[in-house]
């Protein structure tokens, strides 16, 4: 069966590769949530990247998942959303390792209102979570159903080499919304993005080298090695024309990548204009142009 792990990994890095090339951050989950189910033989998923709690939080879910969800009501969402038996179990300690419903509460599960929704309205009766590693508050990730027997060890240790690439996706996806947030307001980013032919990835570097992190700090933040963020930054460099990160920096708000901090909205002018000397001091003492 380890063969067969390795195929599902590989797959599974193969989608996570091309999630990482998607420029548009709503369709990261989507893209990953079929495979996800299919790797791991469910019937439906449902990914949550916010709080999980009965009230509130946004269920994203796979193709096979949604005309089954649009016939739950609004308490019966609200039961799914609770996370039962996960929640409790994920919030009392670090631990985040795959975990099925049958397997932590045990007869219990069978019992639960939970377990009576899924059986009622979608015809399931096991759950598997996959939640992202490193996550503290809110704790988010996935939900994996099917019906008849439980999810197998071999299925919940494909969960467990599928996490760390989920997570490098849960962060690119939160990257580019920053980003997209912070490009400046004419026009559209993604098509000024292709026009100066940045890949994703590429942009998610240059919001952080923004920030003015270190190349280690960017690796640290997208999960990847410093020597990786060099190389990106250097197609930076080379796409934009520039030889340094502050000239970057500025060409990138010029061509509209990155917008402008408004000085004179927070009131900060004489912070700002030390920290853009601090930072021209920095970058003429940093590594003669690497990052």
């Amino acid at each position: 069966m380890i063969r067969g792990l390795d195929r599902a990994y590989e797959r599974l890095t193969g989608l996570a590769v091309a999630a990482l090339n998607e420029r548009e951050p709503e369709r990261l989950w989507p893209l990953l949530a079929d495979a996800l189910t299919d790797l791991c033989e469910g019937e439906t998923l449902i990914y949550k990247l916010d709080d999980w709690n009965e009230g509130e939080g946004t269920l994203g879910m796979s193709a096979a998942a949604a005309d089954e969800l649009d016939r739950l009501g609004h308490r019966e969402l609200g039961v799914l959303r609770s996370g039962y038996p996960f929640a409790r179990h994920y919030a009392a300690g670090p631990g985040r390792v795959p975990a099925t419903a049958r397997r932590l509460a045990g007869g219990a599960w069978t019992a639960s209102e939970t377990a009576r929704v899924l059986g009622r309205a979608l015809d399931l009766d096991q759950v598997l979570a996959l939640p992202l590693p490193g996550t503290v508050a809110p704790i988010t990730g996935c939900l994996i159903y099917r019906s008849g027997a439980d999810f197998t060890e071999d299925h919940l240790r494909t969960a467990e080499r599928a996490q760390p690439l989920l997570a490098a996706v849960e962060r690119q996806r939160q990257l580019l919304e920053q980003w997209r947030g912070s490009a400046a307001p004419a026009g559209e980013p993604e098509e000024r993005a292709a026009d100066c032919a940045l890949t994703p990835r590429e942009l998610t570097v240059l919001l952080l080298l923004t920030d003015a992190l270190t190349a280690d700090a960017i690796g640290r933040r997208l999960g990847i090695s410093a020597r990786t963020v060099h190389k990106h930054v250097e197609n930076i460099y080379r796409k934009l024309g520039t030889r340094d990160r502050l000239s970057t920096v500025l060409k990138a708000q010029r061509l509209g990548l990155v917008s402008v901090p408004d000085r004179a909205a927070d009131g900060r002018r004489s912070s700002d204009r030390g920290r853009e000397i601090a930072w021209t001091a920095v970058e003429a003492a940093r590594q003669s142009g690497r990052p």
